[in-house]
């Protein structure tokens, strides 16, 4: 039986783009698209695990605001239950510490974007309310 892990993620908004980020081509799904996060690890709830998470990637304070979304992906190696979180971006500007890139869009720019799998009914809800703050 696979593992499943719990992984977290930041919907992170500037006006009306969201930032995305580009997995390190040597990591499992190289190269695809993902919103920022990681892995819960023991002892962490899932809020501390995204601030965490997201100053070790991006150098970045977070504060979650709610859940947007939560989807459970089954890949080859291992099942993901991701929680997306509404985060504002409390302090600093994102720098590329693990990701091969980063890059703000709309969400009518998704489609130009080859994400991982686990995101893809995310990122339909995003497509279809919009901004996504809803």
């Amino acid at each position: 039986m696979k593992q499943t892990i719990e992984v977290v993620a930041a919907l992170i908004w500037e006006e009306d783009r969201f930032l995305i980020c580009q997995r390190p081509a040597y990591k499992a799904r190289g190269l695809l698209w993902e919103f920022v996060g990681g892995k819960v690890e023991a002892g962490e709830t899932k809020e501390q695990a995204l601030v965490r998470e997201c100053m070790e990637e991006l150098a970045v304070t977070v504060e979650p605001h709610g859940i947007f979304a939560e989807v459970t992906h089954e890949y080859p190696d291992v099942t993901v239950h991701l929680t997306l979180f509404h985060c504002a971006l409390l302090k600093g500007r994102p720098k590329l510490l693990e990701h091969n890139d980063m890059k703000w869009i709309s969400p009518a720019e998704i489609p130009q974007f080859e994400f991982c799998p686990a995101d893809v009914e995310i990122l339909k809800k995003l497509s279809s309310c919009g901004k996504g703050k809803q």
